[in-house]
């Protein structure tokens, strides 16, 4: 592999198993999201499930649809812009304007994704670049500690798999108006499920009191920052594989994980020693 394709591989598997979200947002707010979570009432998180399912269901229905596949730059900044404009009315709104705010965010963010795709190479005309792009939802960036190789990006590119399959399968003999077939159905519950994680604490973040329409707009901020940055990493990758074949960038992106995961180790014990 060349030495610049194995800097870019690096730097994707440090974006999928160690950019974590929830940090970053709690860094954001000054206060622990992933505990102030706990305060949600219960119904709450169904309710988030049914408003995110839905929400990405319609950025597939129209943000894939109306990108050309000619390639070019991302244009990151002006979907960062517009995800600013529509996370400050739901900030000024509060909770209550979720379900009118994530559709749109969640369009803003799925052309941006499609963007990045485009700009490595991916043919967005193809179903499998499609589907790819709502998979990048799924995608968490790691966790607040250290993550196994095991339950990281390729786990749940595992975990994805016959959901993609099935679902191309079916788009590709009816197309992608039949929403309610079952396999579409499918995979939008495994990224849904997923994707309502953040969103909840991306709830929880602009419901903060007294920070409102500013705290809306720098939350969808570093939500649409985070997920361009799940989403250049993951075309990198796929990029890669195109180039090396898939079974050489498991291996070497799992050796580079386990890498990381012991420097962290090491960097610890110097610091209690």
């Amino acid at each position: 592999m060349r030495q610049v394709d194995f800097i870019e591989l690096v730097d994707a598997a440090q974006s999928l198993e160690t950019m974590s979200l929830a940090t970053r947002m709690s860094q954001l707010v000054r206060l622990p999201v992933e505990k102030a979570m706990t305060a949600l009432p219960g119904p709450w998180s169904n309710i988030v499930g049914r408003i995110t399912k839905l929400a990405l269901k319609k950025a597939l229905g129209s943000a894939l649809l109306s990108l050309t596949a000619a390639p070019g730059e991302p244009a990151n900044k002006t979907h960062q812009m517009l995800a600013g404009l529509s996370g400050a009315l739901g900030g000024s709104f509060g909770i209550t304007a979720l379900a009118i705010e994530l559709p749109i965010s969640a369009t803003i963010m799925m052309r941006s994704i499609a963007d990045i795709a485009r700009s490595q190479g991916e043919d967005l005309d193809e179903l499998d670049t499609r589907m790819a792009c709502l998979s990048v939802f799924a995608l968490s960036g790691g966790g607040s500690g250290a993550e196994s190789a095991d339950t990281g990006y390729y786990a749940m590119r595992s975990f994805l798999t016959k959901a993609l399959n099935d679902t191309a399968n079916h788009v590709a003999a009816l197309g992608l108006s039949q929403e309610g077939a079952p396999a579409l159905v499918k995979l939008l519950s495994a990224v849904s499920t997923r994707f309502s994680i953040p969103v909840s604490q991306k709830l929880v973040a602009q419901a903060i009191p007294a920070i409102g329409l500013i705290s809306g707009a720098s939350v969808n901020l570093l939500f649409m920052n985070h997920y361009q940055k799940m989403a250049k990493a993951h075309f990198t990758v796929r990029r890669l594989e195109r180039r090396y074949g898939e079974a050489l960038i498991k291996q070497a992106y799992t050796e580079i994980v386990i890498s990381i995961a012991e420097n962290k180790n090491n960097v610890a014990l110097k610091r209690i020693n």
